[in-house]
């Protein structure tokens, strides 16, 4: 890679603050009900191997009897609760956002598991009722490629005539030997599909990545940002893949199957791929990691926010860029 002057790294936050005029944060939800087509058993049992799913996996035992929805529900007993669910975490998150920040207009981000997984009249519920609350001028919809039916994504377009409204899909990999060996349950050509119909319908896309997926070498990372730059996508968000206790990528690690991805080589990557962003493509993640005891490794995912952005300003002014 050539070394540049220092470069600032062009962040959701900034493209956000052009477009309003003003500083806007995403208020992210999690709501009951919402699980994922390879939770359920549609396309896959158990979930992505990395992630931790048996709080919201029907196939469980434990969870007989709970309501979990999908493309096919004929109906909703759950949606009052989940209304109930929306205005309490929107009300908290945003109050703790003007008062923290004074910030006072926001993105509801439904962000935990398959956000369009559901039937279609309670998306359009859910997500109307979103946008009525003070401050809201638009939603973010994280989903998967293959759970994104076509009157919902009629909706969204819509929607996104008089709000602003994002639809990110988990990328992750575009080799089909990684998507199969974490239990992905799609393959890449079905991202590619989802993103460019997406963006032929108007629509804003963010791209989720993962570096450091078993069996993937630096080239393949980059690989599959350089193509998920070349579907269209208008932001990005990086991650590195760190185990989590009771995950069947614990199971890999313990026997030895899995090495993470260390700080540096993390690193790399990262710098390599945004050498590669075009330069309309905004940031939104450039790294994740949990502090608590449910992590396994490594290490650095555990560091504090402050490290952790410490130690990527330290390290890609290195590269030539700036956070």
């Amino acid at each position: 890679m050539s070394f540049r002057e220092i470069r600032p790294i062009y962040t959701y936050g900034r493209y956000l603050k052009k477009r309003f005029g003003r500083r806007v944060r995403k208020v992210p939800v999690g709501l009951s009900g919402f699980t994922c087509p390879n939770i359920d058993g549609t396309v896959a049992k158990g979930g992505c191997t990395f992630c931790l799913n048996e709080s919201f996996s029907p196939n469980l035992a434990q969870n007989a009897g709970r309501t979990f929805l999908n493309l096919q529900s004929r109906e909703n007993p759950l949606l009052s609760k989940q209304l109930r669910e929306l205005d309490q975490q929107v009300s908290t998150t945003s109050r703790h956002f003007r008062r923290a920040y004074g910030v006072d207009t926001f993105l509801v981000y439904f962000q935990a598991f398959t956000n369009t997984y559901a039937p279609f009249e309670t998306l359009k519920t859910l997500y109307d009722r979103a946008l009525g609350y003070p401050g809201v001028v638009g939603l973010s919809i994280g989903t998967r490629s293959d759970s994104v039916s076509d009157e919902t994504l009629e909706y969204l377009v819509e929607l996104s005539r008089e709000h602003e409204i994002w639809i990110e899909y988990g990328i992750q990999s575009i080799y089909d030997e990684t998507l199969e060996r974490i239990n992905r349950g799609h393959d890449a050509l079905n991202v590619e599909r989802a993103i460019r119909k997406a963006k032929d319908a108007g629509l804003k896309v963010c791209g989720h990545l993962i570096f450091g997926l078993p069996g993937e070498d630096e080239k393949m990372m980059l690989d599959s940002a350089r193509s998920a730059y070349d579907w269209g996508i208008d932001s990005v968000k990086y991650h590195p893949l760190y185990v989590v206790k009771n995950t069947l990528l614990a199971n890999e690690y313990r026997r030895g199957e899995f090495t993470p991805i260390d700080f540096e080589a993390y690193l790399r990557v990262l710098a390599k791929a945004l050498e590669l962003k075009p330069e309309k493509v905004s940031v939104q993640r450039l790294t994740a990691g949990i502090d608590d005891e449910t992590l396994l490794a490594p290490a650095w995912c555990g560091w504090s926010k402050n490290r952790m952005i410490a130690e990527l300003r330290k390290g890609l002014a290195r590269y030539g860029f700036a956070i």
